[in-house]
């Protein structure tokens, strides 16, 4: 078997069950950490990334709650920081327990990330990305005045807070990812899909934002020039015509059938579409390489027998 570089997103599921508690997610990532050992057995070089929403969503309302003047709340970015820290300590120290458990001479390493966006991206001018605590009015107007935040109405159930989820352009630390990849450290990185930053001279300033992870992995697979982009998600296969009589699970798809059935409408916009339109991205953007979305359950599957929705040009 060729030795391939894969680039692994992780989904929610792997990380968090509904008991939101740090030794829950602990549990979660130690099977989630048996799942990746075959990659990393068969020699692989296998770089991580991870969702974070429900654990950047839990802190800001933590820090939104105990805000004060002498307590201030922390920005989204260093919350995203923050979340990012705390997953990737978790699963680094779940994946060590794993190696060690199957004999693997392994070291790993979490990185915490910033991934550049374009200031004049025009999901700035329309922000769509909720997050933080559902508001009455009455509240919603108050906050209004004192954070000059957007907040719209969020399906009956108040207001909340929305901020911009532009596309990620480059991964700042990436030399520093290659560098332990080809050193053949297992690598934890662009969690939550990185800190999001502009460049502005030779500063980055974080911003009030939020990326969306499976276009960071995307990004993070084309910059360290991965064979592979592996999209973990809830189900083994897309499918289309999802939840009908005639759903039709996709096993071998190029990226031109996926922009057909895109076209059609086919994937939902907060969930599969996004994870669909980073696999495009990585393989138009990688004339040899291949995506996979399928589950993590799924995946012992697609290391012996090709399981999974396999993304081609």
């Amino acid at each position: 078997m060729r030795k391939l570089r894969i680039v692994v997103a992780l989904g929610g599921n792997a990380i968090l069950t509904d008991d939101a508690s740090a030794n829950a997610q602990k549990k979660v990532l130690k099977e989630t950490a048996e799942y990746l050992i075959p990659l990393i057995t068969a020699g692989h070089q296998v770089i991580i990334s991870h969702g974070n929403g429900p654990q950047v969503g839990n802190l800001v309302l933590q820090q939104e709650a105990a805000h004060s003047d002498k307590n201030p709340a922390m920005p989204l970015d260093t919350c995203v920081a923050m979340t990012q820290g705390s997953v990737g300590y978790w699963l680094q120290n779940a994946l060590d327990e794993a190696l060690l458990n199957h004999q693997l001479q392994k070291e790993t390493a979490t990185i915490v990330t910033q991934v550049i966006v374009d200031k004049s991206d025009a999901a700035f001018q329309d922000p769509t990305k909720p997050i933080g605590p559902f508001l009455t009015e009455t509240e919603m107007q108050e906050e209004k005045l004192r954070t000059k935040a957007v907040y719209k109405e969020d399906a009956g159930r108040g207001y909340r807070k929305v901020v911009p989820s532009p596309k990620p352009i480059a991964i700042k630390e990436y030399p520093v990812i290659a560098q332990l990849i080809a050193n053949d450290v297992v690598t934890i990185s662009a969690g939550g899909g990185g800190i999001p930053v502009i460049q502005e001279g030779n500063e980055y300033v974080g911003i009030e934002a939020v990326i969306d992870k499976d276009f960071a992995a995307a990004t993070l697979a084309e910059a360290v020039q991965a064979d592979q982009l592996i999209i973990l998600t809830g189900v083994s296969h897309v499918a289309i015509r999802f939840n009908q009589p005639d759903q039709k699970e996709l096993q071998r798809v190029t990226t031109s059938e996926l922009e057909a059935y895109k076209a059609e409408n086919h994937f939902a916009k907060g969930s599969m579409l996004p994870k669909i339109e980073a696999a495009i991205q990585f393989v138009r953007g990688n004339p040899h390489g291949k995506a996979v979305i399928t589950s993590l359950e799924n995946l012992p599957n697609l290391l012996t027998e090709g399981a999974g929705t396999v993304i081609t040009r």
